[in-house]
């Protein structure tokens, strides 16, 4: 196991290097002057400085090379009068407001890490539940108004959805606050309360997909030979489904979770940007809208990082799960 999690984190930082060398080409080396991205009213000088900050002066190996080294030593931008040191771990800094782009992106994590952690219990107890619970009733009416319910609430854009929610509990029922950011810290009741629509949002959304998935993966898994046969040794019904059952049909849950949960920690745009939260993918989406290409390089590293380190987690939690999984 040692020399397996060795071997996956070496080829774990190989992957993010690749992604980097990719994404730095892509927003370095093809713009014809990437300085000009500070917008149309920057100045002369302005411009002047950013390509002396980011080097840009350089050739391309060089600044791909202190960008990098940058991210693991931190570095120092530009010379004289314009040096400005850049503490590990460096991601260069915001063409618009001049932060760090760490520092804006640990700024935002919370929201987003709330956001997705929240829905994600959400969605995997009302998913697994329906999924299951479909399975276990196979053809009957119960599995077909599930399976219903989830291929309609799978066809719900998830910005439809959150609009409903909006209208229906807030301006209508009253029920809920409109979401504002509260940390966790300074009122957990209020965190809760004013993430539960965003929750719903998204846990409508990814349940449906997951009550598809873990009803077919259970159905297969109860099909199993070892099933009967726990099933003949006269096992209750409880230990041959969750025990025997449950923990095999888990496998592809995994892998879609790791994915699905990795890529929302990188941001959720569409909802919170509907929400009004402060998060990553919010502030992905303002960084493309003023071409700010130091933060959306930045927020591409994290959200493939997040991928990258939950498909290992993943991979590492399949032995756990299932006993005939061997590394």
């Amino acid at each position: 196991m040692i020399l397996y999690i060795g071997r996956r984190l070496l080829g774990v930082t190989g992957v993010l290097i690749a992604i980097a060398a990719v994404t730095f080409t892509i927003f370095y080396v093809l713009p014809s002057d990437p300085a000009a991205a500070c917008g149309k009213s920057c100045s002369v000088e302005r411009l002047a400085a950013i390509r002396t900050h980011m080097g840009l002066d350089e050739p391309i190996w060089k600044q791909f090379w202190e960008f990098a080294s940058g991210i693991f030593t931190g570095r120092t931008m530009g010379s004289g009068q314009y040096a400005l040191h850049c503490d590990f771990p460096c991601l260069g800094y915001s063409y618009e407001n001049s932060e760090s782009v760490w520092g804006l992106l640990m700024d935002r994590l919370p929201v987003s890490a709330s956001l997705a952690l929240g829905a994600a219990v959400l969605w995997l107890v009302l998913g697994l539940s329906a999924g299951v619970t479909a399975a276990l009733r196979k053809d009957t009416l119960t599995d077909k108004v599930l399976m219903v319910g989830a291929v309609a609430a799978a066809s719900l854009p998830v910005y439809f959805t959150s609009m409903m929610l909006i209208y229906g509990l807030i301006r209508t029922a009253g029920l809920l606050p409109y979401p504002q950011y509260v940390p966790f810290g300074s009122d957990p009741v209020h965190w809760a309360s004013n993430l539960l629509l965003p929750w719903l949002a998204l846990a409508v959304l990814y349940a449906a997909m997951y009550a598809r998935q873990s009803r077919s993966s259970m159905i297969e898994t109860m099909a199993e030979p070892y099933i009967r046969t726990a099933r003949a040794k006269g096992l209750p019904r409880r230990t041959v489904v969750v025990k025997h059952g449950l923990r095999a049909g888990m496998t592809p849950i995994l892998t879609i979770f790791g994915m699905d949960l990795g890529g929302l920690l990188a941001g959720a745009v569409i909802t919170e940007s509907i929400f009004g939260l402060p998060g990553i993918g919010r502030l992905f989406y303002g960084a493309l809208s003023s071409g700010d290409q130091p933060v959306i390089l930045g927020v591409t590293l994290l959200a493939a990082a997040f991928i990258v380190v939950a498909n290992l987690a993943v991979d590492l939690l399949y032995a756990v799960v299932d006993p005939r999984v061997r590394y």
